[in-house]
């Protein structure tokens, strides 16, 4: 196999005109890699994807996915990357992410707060609290090839990605579709889908694909329901790991980096013990998110 290049969490290698997705044990948060791994995280990643891609084929959704190479490696299919002068046709990846969210979380609450989202224009006559969920799931797209993620209008979108709107819509569409499927599912097992993000390609009839990873706790965040119902949010995904540096100050000195300009802080590694439960973590929502042991 060839290499490629390398993720915050991936290693991709192209064999004979597929790409071969290595999923590692590192992890990220805030755009930052951190110097510490965390032990089974990419199995479990790896089998988390390839599960709900078996969905989407129960769902006749298209999807990039070839097989399984090992516990920790995915093969599918290649697409092209768009680059600066890119001619926007057929079978290239979509540069830019898809956001669904169900629950007052993560970035969202922050925009909330800070007045960069009014609450109204989500559907609340109050502010709401952390943890309260929207009146209707809220859809928006990011930047993907950008230092830090950005969220984009509809014609900033249309610009970047060579899309048309009824496109945007259409995969829009999916991803509800999707998520319905995940939502109940996981809710079975005693989990909350709070949100997530997942990937499209254009293919060669300007189809919508399913590319890269999602469902996972990595791309999507979980609560647990049963917590929830006591009105505790019980963060079950790589938040639990988002809220850790939050403690300790990180991620505050990092945006305030990030808005003066400055030279952002080397994020910290995780103590030993962080690790260890970051591992089980992982491993128990395995479990509860497919329902299959480990």
């Amino acid at each position: 196999m060839e290499f490629v290049s390398s993720g915050k969490v991936k290693d991709i290698y192209n064999d004979n005109g597929n790409l071969v997705f290595k999923f590692s044990n590192r992890i990220s948060v805030f755009d930052k890699i951190i110097p510490s791994e965390i032990p089974y995280k990419g199995e479990v990643l790896c089998r988390t994807a390839y599960y709900w891609y078996r969905l989407c084929e129960d769902l006749n959704i298209k999807t990039d996915l070839i097989g399984l190479k090992s516990n920790n490696e995915m093969v599918v299919k290649r697409y092209d990357v768009v680059n600066k002068g890119f001619n926007f046709k057929i079978n290239y990846m979509i540069p830019i992410e898809f956001i669904t969210r169900y629950y007052v979380a993560g970035s969202l609450y922050d925009r909330i707060k800070s007045k960069k989202i009014d609450y109204h224009d989500l559907g609340f006559k109050n502010e709401p609290e952390y943890g309260e969920k929207l009146p209707d799931p809220f859809f928006e797209m990011t930047t993907k090839r950008e230092k830090t993620d950005r969220v984009l209008n509809t014609d900033e979108a249309m610009s970047i990605s060579g899309m048309e709107k009824h496109e945007i819509y259409e995969i829009m569409e999916l991803i509800f579709k999707i998520d319905r499927r995940i939502n109940e599912s996981v809710e079975s097992r005693g989990l909350i889908h709070v949100d997530g993000k997942k990937e499209f390609a254009l293919g060669l009839k300007r189809e919508p694909v399913v590319c890269d990873t999602f469902g996972t706790p990595d791309e999507d965040r979980f609560w647990d329901l049963k917590e929830y119902k006591k009105n505790n949010i019980m963060e079950l995904s790589k938040e639990m790991v988002r809220q850790y540096y939050r403690e300790t100050g990180y991620h505050e000195r990092l945006y305030s980096a990030r808005e003066n300009h400055e030279k952002e802080p080397d994020i910290p590694p995780l103590n030993n013990d962080m690790i260890k439960r970051i591992s089980n973590l992982y491993i128990d929502l395995y479990q509860k998110i497919t329902g299959l042991k480990w």
